[in-house]
């Protein structure tokens, strides 16, 4: 990643317009916003190139996938000799149906977002899948009963690539 990227207010007009819909393509953001297309291929490349943008890409509906419960759950680790955090994440990341998992501070080690086909699938995967592997403590279930909002971060003017990675 580059240090120190600025974003300028070409940038920012760029992927105001690209977060929306990620498939415009850049001819047509280019005639939105007044620029030349190819204009906005090098400045989306130098985005890409500094880790501001990480591609882009469909984003499936997991109620037409037949997905219809979401939820998060909190799973606390118990570290033995035998079992280490890493080993209880590994076993984590291999359940499809987890589709984010985050290392957290506080009652849990683990908190993972879920979909799941109903609520007897659920607990099926709680009881027969994340339960069962060495080192899981407990969990703690949070059901989702609608999703209120999901947005990208606004590109606000002054934001600087200031990742040390």
């Amino acid at each position: 990643m580059e240090k120190g990227f600025q974003i300028d207010s070409t940038d920012r007009q760029i992927l105001d317009v690209l977060s929306k819909n990620a498939r415009m393509p850049y001819l047509e953001v280019a005639r939105m916003i007044g620029i030349s297309g190819a204009a906005v291929h090098q400045r989306m490349q130098k985005m890409l190139d500094a880790g501001i943008v990480r591609g882009s890409h469909f984003q499936l509906d997991p109620g037409g996938l037949g997905y219809f419960t979401c939820a998060f759950i909190g799973i606390r680790v118990s570290l033995t000799t035998s079992t280490t955090h890493q080993q209880v994440y590994e076993k984590i990341r291999e359940i499809p149906e987890i589709v984010e998992c985050h290392h957290t501070s506080g009652n849990y080690s683990l908190f993972v977002k879920i979909f799941t086909r109903s609520n007897e699938h659920l607990k099926k995967i709680i009881v027969e899948k994340i339960q069962t592997i060495a080192g899981v403590n407990s969990t703690e279930t949070f059901i989702s009963l609608e999703k209120g909002f999901q947005r990208q971060l606004p590109v606000r003017e002054g934001n600087v690539l200031e990742y040390n990675g």
